[in-house]
């Protein structure tokens, strides 16, 4: 979130409350909008899984958030690495009338606004994994990846005390959070759990864009509560600077993905028209309150030909990141937090500015700080625990079920049913009667 800012008085706004509500639901689903999304991009035996993959952290995510994590990520700081507030604890000491202090919304808003951001995070991972792991050992990891990674990573970063909010790191939306959380986190785990049967010698194209331009869609719309929303109100513009900027980069994105791609492989294609937009949101997520709108085209320009360029390394490598997960969340946070080191004009959520507008390169560093920090935990956490689970229940699915499809090993449904096709038994339609009666034969 954004760095607080101390008002006059605590006093309710219904104006910021309502919008903060309605932020929140814009946040919620950008989560199904992520399960379409992904869901389009795999091949048709895995579509159900990877929706319920999203869909799952929507449950799980939303009851540890309740009864620890917003206590972990929120509470009073310890050590400038964690937080804890014993009110906090399944929400018991909090009351329907407290407001967030220094702001104008209640405490419940903010609370279940970062439940939101919560839900989302470890959903990006799943993009990464897709086709190949246990619907129960993801569940499991769900759990431990957010009790161990992102509520003290949300803590660093936006919690009062943590190391990284009183360095200065800005993260306006997530990119460090969020989007290099997962991103890191996604490469951890599939270094440990390797590849799926037949990378790079079987064809894994999407088996409906139409799905990926829906969910690209969905996530386009809802990012608008996710950004312009973490300012926690509109009394002093920043907000709606946010707002503006979030449109702009991804446009610029977009383009210079889609420009990459002519350049590259001689076609604009609707997936990376989405996956294109989808960085270019990734990227202004943490520097949008800080950059002008030029800065915002800049921002997404850079980071839309980036991350095109990105998403090949998974072959170059060897690892198989089955979404784009790492080249296009961690790639593009990076990318997006790092250039607030150039384009922070001081114009915007504070006063600090960036090399091109003359405030050096101390910002940059700062940036660096966050950035490597949450990226070297999140990845080593996040390969501990999946190399615990391996080791325990196991993570992959046989390879057997991986080739004749998860929905139906894991799920024991498949997303399409063609049973009905056809229209069903032919009917035999009887040929007319001559009204022979009715004539008379000449004689």
């Amino acid at each position: 979130m954004a760095p607080a800012i101390t008002l006059a008085a605590d006093k309710l706004s219904a104006a910021n409350t309502g919008f903060m509500l309605i932020c929140s639901a814009l946040v919620l689903i950008m989560t199904p909008g992520l399960a379409f999304f992904y869901g389009g991009m795999v091949r048709v035996k895995s579509t159900l899984n990877m929706l319920m993959m999203s869909f799952i952290s929507m449950g799980i995510v939303t009851i540890l958030w309740v009864l620890y994590g917003f206590s972990m990520a929120f509470g009073t700081d310890h050590g400038s690495l964690i937080g804890w507030e014993s009110d906090f604890v399944g929400w018991t000491g909090i009351d329907k009338a407290d407001i967030w202090s220094g702001y104008t919304i209640p405490v419940f808003v903010f609370a279940v606004f970062q439940m939101m951001f919560a839900i989302i995070t470890p959903a990006l991972i799943s993009g990464a994994i897709a086709d190949r792991v246990k619907f129960t050992a993801w569940s499991i990891f769900l759990v431990l990846w957010a009790t161990i990674v992102y509520f003290p990573v949300a803590h660093w970063v936006w919690g009062t005390g943590g190391w990284a909010f009183e360095l200065g790191v800005i993260d306006f939306a997530g990119g460090t959070a969020v989007h290099i959380n997962a991103g890191a986190a996604a490469l951890g785990v599939i270094l440990v759990i390797g590849k799926r049967v037949g990378f790079k010698k079987d064809p894994m194209r999407p088996h409906s864009l139409p799905l990926v331009m829906l969910g690209a869609g969905l996530l386009w719309f809802g990012w608008f509560g996710f950004n312009a929303g973490s300012w926690l109100g509109n009394d002093d513009g920043v907000g709606p600077l946010m707002f503006v900027n979030t449109q702009i980069a991804t446009a610029a994105a977009m383009l210079g993905w889609l420009l990459y791609e002519k350049i590259r492989h001689g076609a604009f294609t609707t997936l990376g028209a989405a996956s294109g937009a989808v960085a270019g949101l990734v990227a202004i997520t943490p520097s949008g309150g800080a950059v002008t709108p030029v800065g915002a085209i800049a921002v997404g320009a850079i980071a839309g030909v980036l991350c095109a360029m990105a998403v090949g390394l998974k072959y170059k490598f060897g690892y198989d990141d089955s979404l784009d997960v790492v080249g296009v969340h961690m790639v593009g946070g990076i990318a997006g937090s790092l250039l607030i080191g150039f384009f922070a004009s001081g114009k915007g959520q504070s006063d600090v500015k960036g090399l091109f507008y003359g405030g050096g390169l101390d910002q940059f560093w700062k940036q660096c700080a966050g950035v490597f920090a949450v990226l070297a935990y999140s990845l080593v956490a996040s390969a501990i625990l999946a190399f615990l689970l391996d080791r325990t229940i196991g993570m992959r699915v046989g390879e057997d079920e991986e080739i004749s499809g998860i929905d139906q090993a894991e799920h024991a449904e498949t997303a399409y049913d063609f049973s009905g096709a056809g229209g069903g038994a032919a009917r035999t339609v009887p040929a007319p009667v001559a009204d022979t009666a009715s004539k008379k034969v000449d004689a």
